[in-house]
This record gives structure tokens, C-alpha cells and sequence, in this order.
């Protein structure tokens, strides 16, 4: 039951004198086709030129109905949208756009512009640099119907140690149950048991192999590596939404693919 405040009314005090007037008081409403701008200014403290303040309050007013324009220039944070669709079957492909900020520092390669088919109804949802799923989250999208994804990119030295001129890939980090067992608390929350792994395949795909993973709750993982960094997408559901969507979700992690570092 919502508890609404109820106000009361206010006691009745007695009536006081009426202050004076302060000596200099103006009318702030204008006559008619007399200068708005200028009467609607008060009178300025001591010590401040009515010219100045009168200055003051126009370019506030410009600065507000003219907010400056931000140039875009070099790595750009935040979401930029890089959806392109939808297709005959109604999937939209998303692809990493270029000049989207991330990144671990100088030396680290850059981050390719991995791609991924999702349902026309998703969206992207913010990342947060306190996002508790960590900082080499990249992204994130879902839908309250069927259910979310996240893409992670990591540093491949969380596995071994390389050169930062390193191009390996996933094969060459580790077999697919420590990647998976090395990710887990990031991807989901909690460490990842044995049993819970329901399905593991290793496929080629676009030059580079990929992991792929089918988990109990709902959960299915692509992973890949190239230059010196491991791409992850998860995608997740609640029962209910796997029941309406599964196939939808295991297309969306079927069709993730990252692009070959090339190597000059």
C-alpha cells in the first residue's frame, strides 16, 4: 500500500508590519516597445557597472541557446553506433566501428573490428568504466524478450607471456577449458565448474580458430584471439527466454567473427 504525505494547513500568525521598500526598486516588466532586455536587469551591487553586467547576462543567454559543438577527433569514447540491417531474416549485423575508443596502452595492437548478427529488436546498453563485469568489457547489448550479450577483448598476457608485437592465436593461449574456467567470473559472476560445461567445439572460421561453448543456465561463449588480444562474446538468458529465443541466441554466438591481424 503507498503512503501518501498529507500536508497540512499552516497555523494562521499574526500580522506584522510591512517592511519598507528597499529606496531602489524597478519594475522588471517591460512597457510596451521599451528595451525587455535591458529593463529586465536588475539594479547591479555597488561597485558593478550596469554596462558590464548587462554584458555578462547575454553572452550567459547566447552560451544556453547555443551549446558549443564537440568535435570528434581521434579515439572517440563512449557508443557510436555500428549497426547495419536488417537482413532477409531480420538480423541486424553489428560491427565495431572504427574509432571507438579502448585499448590497454602503447604496444598493444589495435582492436579489430569484430562483427556479430543480433535480432532487430536488441539494443545497446551503456558501459560504464565501473562496470562490474571490468574494464575489458567493450560491449554490451540485449533485449528484455530474450536476453543480453557482452563482448570482452582482453590482453592475451593474462595467459602467456609475449612480445607486444605478438599475432597469436586462441590455440596458442590455452585449450579451451582454461579459457573458459579463466573467464568465467568475468563473463558470469562466479567461477565456472566442471559440469557446467555442457558443450566445447573448436572450428575454423575467417582464417583464425575459434572456441565455442555451450553452458548450463542458459549461457553459450565465442573465443578467438588475433594480435595480442582474446575476443569473447557471451550471451545469456533466463529459462523463459530460452525457451522463446535459443535458436536466436546461438546464432548470435555462431555468427560472432573477428577479423585476422595482418601483419606488416
Amino acid at each position: 500500500m503507498q503512503i501518501q504525505a498529507v500536508m497540512r494547513p499552516a497555523l494562521a500568525q499574526p500580522a506584522r508590519p510591512a517592511a519598507p521598500l528597499p529606496a531602489r526598486r524597478r519594475c522588471c516588466v517591460a512597457p510596451a516597445g521599451g528595451d525587455r532586455a535591458a529593463d529586465a536587469v536588475p539594479e547591479p551591487p555597488p561597485g558593478v557597472d550596469r554596462r558590464t553586467l548587462l554584458g555578462t547576462a547575454a553572452a550567459l543567454a547566447a552560451a544556453v541557446a547555443c551549446p558549443p559543438a564537440w568535435a570528434i577527433q581521434g579515439l572517440i569514447a563512449g557508443r557510436i553506433p555500428g549497426v547495419t540491417g536488417p537482413d532477409s531474416e531480420g538480423y541486424m549485423t553489428y560491427t565495431r566501428p572504427e574509432g571507438k575508443s579502448g585499448g590497454h596502452g602503447v604496444g598493444w595492437s589495435e582492436i579489430q573490428r569484430y562483427s556479430f548478427k543480433v535480432p532487430e529488436s536488441w539494443e545497446e546498453v551503456p558501459v560504464s568504466i565501473a562496470d562490474l563485469g571490468g574494464t575489458e568489457i567493450d560491449l554490451r547489448y540485449g533485449s528484455r524478450e530474450e536476453g543480453s550479450l557482452m563482448v570482452v577483448v582482453a590482453p592475451v598476457l593474462r595467459f602467456k607471456e609475449v612480445g607486444i608485437n605478438a599475432n597469436i592465436t586462441v590455440r596458442d593461449l590455452a585449450p579451451p577449458e582454461n579459457i573458459i574456467a579463466g573467464f568465467a567470473p568475468e563473463l558470469f559472476g562466479s567461477p565456472l565448474q566442471e559440469e557446467d560445461v555442457l558443450d566445447m567445439q573448436v572450428l575454423e572460421k575467417g582464417g583464425l580458430p575459434y572456441y565455442l561453448y555451450e553452458l548450463t543456465r542458459h549461457r553459450l561463449v565465442a573465443a578467438t584471439a588475433t594480435g595480442n588480444r582474446l575476443y569473447m562474446l557471451a550471451v545469456k538468458s533466463n529459462s523463459l527466454q530460452w525457451r522463446k529465443s535459443g535458436g536466436k541466441l546461438t546464432k548470435i554466438r555462431d555468427s560472432f567473427a573477428v577479423p585476422p591481424k595482418i601483419d606488416a
